[in-house]
């Protein structure tokens, strides 16, 4: 697939509630985006903010529940990259998730994951309260 910009990949995956499909999954995408010509910094921040996202799904939003799933969609090509992952869970409010840097979180490990997504991605947006997550990443000029 080819669009304006130049080289394009567009899919989907359905995984189940399982981290290791969910490894399965970012290793694709990171595959991907390595054909694209990412560089390893960018490389870097969306393994982080995938695995975050990805075991965020599965793990709370799921509840590693075997007859729950977790897709993916992504839309990759080489000026910005865009992977939306969606459970099946309850949902969550982002903003009721409490700041890890302020002095009474330090000790707590809730809160961080969002942190690094959002401290690593070029912007991450939550929809439909909470289930829904997409990491955008605006590739790096070398």
């Amino acid at each position: 697939m080819a669009d304006a910009a130049g080289v394009a990949e567009k899919f989907a995956l359905t995984i189940p509630s399982d981290t290791e499909a969910g490894m399965v999954a970012q290793n694709r995408i990171l595959s991907s985006l390595e054909r694209l010509g990412y560089t390893e910094r960018d490389l870097f921040g969306m393994r982080l903010a995938l695995e975050e996202a990805l075991v965020n799904a599965i793990k709370h939003g799921n509840r590693r529940s075997d007859v729950k799933v977790v897709r993916v969609a992504c839309d990759l090509n080489d000026d910005r990259a865009e992977v939306v992952i969606r459970d099946q869970g309850e949902g969550f409010d982002p903003g009721d998730v409490p700041d890890p840097t302020a002095e009474e979180n330090l000790d707590r490990p809730c809160g961080r994951g969002i942190m690094l997504m959002r401290s690593f991605m070029t912007e991450v947006r939550y929809a439909d309260e909470g289930r829904e997550v997409t990491l955008l990443k605006v590739r790096t000029v070398d």
